[in-house]
């Protein structure tokens, strides 16, 4: 490896999370009840009446392309992104083997036995591998669930002791898998360029080339479901993150005007939401939105987010073509880098991080 490659790869060690126990491995334990550190105060709200629930838009991305219907499917586009954050993707044009063959060879890897797993387990002062994120104290409550997260692209800000070590053929379908999303999120914020009817050369350079990770989730079985939680309620801090549904179960829950609605991922069907960095860069325009994972107590569920950010060398701020006097900035400048070491120093907590950014009365627009 190269002597810039190294530097860079220190770069990328931006934060750290307290090592904690596997949750996978306590779950084979057949617990009766969960330990105290997994039990949550504020539990999920029950649905009463799920035929009333609304569900998340859906968008045909050979709508988005076609002469004949892109105006209307922008358009539908446009309202998802707004008043949403979320929305299902068909006709994505991703490979459906390779989707496949992503799903299969990731469920295998969480199968592996604990002791190849170590190979693979967060360092101290690390943030990729197997473990939790997020965990910045020892009396932190915890997520009913492991994750194994990595840095994908560009390539030389992979761990060599994670994505280069991975069991074959996994680590030829994920090197597949993640030029493929690369190519998939750049389709995606250029037509979103042309619902804002911005430049699309301004998101074009904040992304192109930009940072990728993957963090892969695994959330076992639970004996007290109704006590805990999968994935504690957030908003992701990337810029446009594509989930991919890795097993049949259902978890995933979007707040929708006060309301939790669950999410019944499509077949074939990319779950994409808006991160943080685009609400940023929209100026407010497109919203992120906070969300969770739930648990129960019959099955495992698994899924893979890909996390697509602007690079180093950017700057994170409003879109100049989206500010005008009558439209002034609602966040502030910062540096890529900057941003993405703030994010990693806290815990989880809706939409505290973005609060940040945020221009308050008085401060400086610059």
């Amino acid at each position: 490896m190269s002597k810039l490659m190294i530097m860079a790869t220190k770069q990328w060690t931006l934060g750290s999370s307290i090592l904690v126990p596997c949750v996978q491995e306590l779950a084979k334990q057949h617990l009766v009840i969960v330990p105290p550190r997994y039990v949550r105060s504020q539990h999920p709200p029950i649905i009463s009446n799920p035929d009333s629930i609304p569900t998340i838009p859906v968008i045909d991305m050979q709508s988005l392309l076609s002469e004949e219907s892109m105006d209307s499917e922008l358009s539908r586009l446009h309202a998802a992104c707004k008043d949403w954050g979320f929305f299902q993707l068909v006709n994505h044009g991703v490979s459906s083997s390779l989707v496949e063959k992503t799903k299969l060879e990731i469920q295998e890897f969480f199968n592996l036995p604990l002791e190849e797993k170590k190979k693979f387990w967060q360092l101290q002062n690390e943030i990729e591998g197997f473990g939790q994120a997020f965990v910045v104290s020892e009396d932190q409550k915890l997520d009913w669930g492991d994750l194994f997260f990595m840095s994908t692209l560009p390539t030389h800000r992979r761990k060599p002791h994670l994505f280069p070590k991975l069991p074959l053929p996994l680590r030829d379908t994920l090197d597949s898998y993640s030029q493929e999303m690369k190519r998939l999120a750049m389709n995606i914020l250029e037509l979103m360029a042309k619902a804002l009817k911005m430049e699309v050369g301004e998101i074009r350079e904040l992304f192109e080339d930009g940072m990728q990770s993957m963090r892969m989730n695994y959330y076992p079985p639970c004996p007290e479901p109704e006590k805990t939680i999968g994935l504690t309620p957030h908003s992701d801090a990337s810029g446009l993150t594509i989930l991919l549904q890795v097993n049949e179960m259902e978890g995933l829950q979007v707040r929708k005007d006060g309301m939790w609605v669950p999410v019944k991922p499509l077949p074939n069907a990319f779950i994409i939401n808006i991160g943080d960095i685009l609400e940023i860069f929209t100026n407010g325009t497109y919203r992120s939105i906070e969300h969770q994972a739930t648990v129960n107590s019959v099955k495992e569920r698994l899924s893979i987010a890909t996390f697509c950010n602007p690079n180093f060398d950017k700057e994170i701020g409003p879109a100049p073509s989206l500010i005008s006097s009558g439209n002034p900035a609602l966040f502030r400048r910062v540096a890529s880098e900057e941003y993405f070491k703030g994010l990693f120093a806290r815990k989880l907590d809706g939409k505290s991080y973005i609060d940040v950014m945020r221009i308050q009365n008085g401060e400086s627009k610059q």
